[in-house]
């Protein structure tokens, strides 16, 4: 079940701020913490930087004044910014939270009244497919949807508070349907549960029919936070797939040369080719 967490309103100081992503210029986080609560989240480093002593996942402060400051940075005299810009680099710009403040929402108008930045967002959250209007007044766009599973007993254990599957799938159907660009991001990939060759294949297949052909994968990032949990969550609901988790955290090479051969494989009578972030 996703972790209720009661959001306390903060204000910040920068909304706007240069990133090291490959690929992106700047980054925008209108929340601290999020409760979608995934598992793997490498995100979770956080904690140690927001004051809180709750667990990742069971907290949430809303930047309530992030529009504002959005509209002062960008209408600053001083140099103004360019390039792209990652929405939810460190937390997911849609979680639930976000029908009711809509803090992004609003600093995507503040973004498009300027035309400074191309925009791409990333989230787990269906909520996105809201925004299309103001989405279709970027300079440029393109949102990515994070999909570890279909399996959606799977995608509840791992990440409860995120839209269920098939939710984000509809509202990349709605997003492409809209004329914005859409990619989609399979991370992590979970072993011995989302790396099967039926898994995969069902998930190329369903990108496919929906016309996605921008595809990222990633490997488990073997964090030891990340891994405790992992672990707890393995024994504790898939005890018959621990052997595959443990045989990916011990030569994590050999399996991923093992996945991109199965991806290979697969994608090649599909005719996609997903790419493999370098880790």
């Amino acid at each position: 079940m996703p972790v209720k967490a009661i959001p306390q309103e903060k204000l910040c100081k920068s909304a706007l701020n240069k990133t090291g992503i490959p690929g992106f210029d700047y980054c925008m986080n209108p929340y601290v913490g999020c409760v979608h609560g995934c598992t793997y989240c490498y995100a979770s480093f956080m904690c140690r930087f927001t004051g809180h002593q709750e667990a990742w996942g069971e907290f949430l402060d809303v930047k309530v004044n992030f529009p504002a400051v959005l509209a002062k940075q960008l209408s600053g005299r001083r140099a103004r910014p360019e390039g792209k810009v990652l929405l939810g680099s460190v937390t997911d710009a849609y979680q639930p939270i976000e029908a009711h403040y809509e803090i992004t929402r609003s600093s995507l108008k503040v973004l498009a009244d300027y035309q400074m930045l191309d925009v791409n967002i990333l989230t787990k959250s269906a909520l996105v497919h809201r925004d299309i209007p103001i989405l279709r007044q970027m300079r440029a766009c393109e949102v990515g949807f994070t999909i570890t599973s279909l399996d959606l007993k799977t995608a509840q254990l791992f990440e409860p508070g995120a839209s269920p599957p098939l939710e984000r799938v509809d509202a990349a159907r709605q997003l492409i349907k809209a004329g914005i660009p859409v990619w989609v991001f399979i991370a992590p990939l979970l072993p011995g549960l989302s790396d099967h060759e039926e898994a995969l294949t069902k998930l190329l297949h369903i990108f496919r029919e929906e016309g996605i052909t921008e595809i990222l994968v990633d490997f488990l990032n073997p964090y030891p936070a990340v891994v405790h949990r992992l672990k707890s969550a393995y024994r504790q609901f898939f005890p018959k797939n621990m052997p595959e988790l443990e045989e990916y955290l011990h030569n994590p090479e050999a399996y991923r040369d093992k996945i991109k051969g199965q991806f290979q494989q697969i994608s090649g009578f599909m005719g996609c080719h997903p790419n493999f972030i370098s880790t």
